[in-house]
């Protein structure tokens, strides 16, 4: 099957959505390829078995990240505070009791978006046209052909473009596309020691029927330096009805099955929160290791290592090849407000 049309982008994470939406806007026709069954990319909210929408990816925003404001306003989407209030436990030592803190009121909040993040990407999608948007279609090549780039997957298609930009994950680029001509030889040597975010993250969300922590004066929020829980948070819903938690694993966690790593959490939490912890009605957590984040493991020396590298600003193959998504942004590398700033970059460089 031979599909053509002007712009392709590949991955339908935010800067793939960002970009296709902004460039439908001026009426620049372009098409998203996602080689997973969804989109959103590292966005994922899932709901518990009382619909509380939980975050399993990307979760907090603060107002120093105004281009992500900017777009949630457009899209008529709403923020609220991240819960804080009351205490807060950190465990130090197996043997000695956690010890407790209290975060004030801050000048710079933490927010998440009402309804869950996913709302962007659900808000993004309802912008363009569902025939532009191709899942489970994984690219293998980007070759340049005369004036044209064409695109090879794994399911037998190729699509011609004008232009392509690859939203995904640098190291993937590396690992899973075959660029001709080849790419400048310093850029190859780039592009699979960049960090991906959120890259072997263990992700966890509780949901309950009751914030019984609230009622009993604890924020939700631990840190732990000797529990297979790293940090957690309260994540009870804007409308107050809906209760959890959401928090991250330490990388150890990755040796357990998830029946085994909920375990390890709740006996963790009993001993912090008491009792009632036991009985969730929903527990979700997601390793992000899968083909569509990481290829391989990490070759990573140091946070944000190579985000916003200048070699992502320039385009390839005589001006058809771009690069975008959070990792190639020059400020907020690895956030959402990233993600958002790489896809605007790439918009303004292409006339209507």
């Amino acid at each position: 099957m031979v599909v053509s049309n002007r712009i392709m982008i590949i991955g339908g994470g935010l800067s793939g959505l960002t970009l296709a939406y902004l460039l439908s806007k001026r009426n620049i026709n372009a098409t998203v390829i996602e080689g997973s069954s969804r989109l959103g990319g590292r966005i994922q909210t899932v709901k518990g078995k009382l619909e509380t929408p939980m975050e399993l990816g990307a979760t907090w925003f603060s107002d120093m990240h105004p281009n992500l404001l900017s777009l949630m306003k457009e899209l008529g989407l709403k923020k609220y505070p991240q819960f804080s209030k009351g205490i807060s436990l950190f465990q130090t030592e197996a043997n000695e009791l956690p010890q407790k803190f209290s975060v004030p009121e801050g000048d710079i909040p933490s927010y998440r978006i009402v309804g869950g993040t996913q709302m962007v990407i659900e808000a993004l999608k309802e912008k363009l046209d569902a025939k532009n948007i191709l899942l489970y279609t994984v690219v293998t090549a980007v070759k340049e052909v005369g004036s044209e780039l064409l695109i090879e997957t794994s399911n037998g298609k190729s699509l011609f473009a004008d232009k392509v930009v690859l939203c995904m994950p640098p190291q993937l680029v590396a690992s899973e596309i075959k660029i001709s001509p080849q790419l400048p030889e310093n850029f190859l040597q780039i592009l699979p020691n960049v960090q991906t975010w959120m890259a072997g993250s263990i992700k966890f969300a509780l949901e309950y029927p009751e914030p019984f922590w609230r009622n009993e004066g604890f924020s939700g929020m631990v840190y732990s330096h000797i529990g297979i829980i790293a940090e957690m948070y309260d994540h009870t819903d804007f409308e107050g009805n809906k209760f959890g938690f959401t928090g991250f694993l330490n990388g150890g966690a990755s040796n357990y099955s998830q029946d085994e790593r909920k375990k390890f959490v709740l006996n963790q939490l009993a001993e912090l929160l008491g009792e009632k912890i036991l009985n969730p009605t929903a527990y979700f957590d997601k390793m992000w290791t899968d083909e569509f984040v990481l290829a391989g493991n990490q070759n990573i020396q140091r946070p944000h290592q190579n985000n916003g590298h200048p070699l992502f600003q320039p385009s390839y193959l005589n001006g058809k090849l771009f690069f975008a998504g959070t990792e190639t942004a020059t400020e907020y590398a690895g956030y959402m407000e990233g993600a958002i700033r790489s896809a605007e970059k790439i918009a303004n460089r292409f006339p209507v």
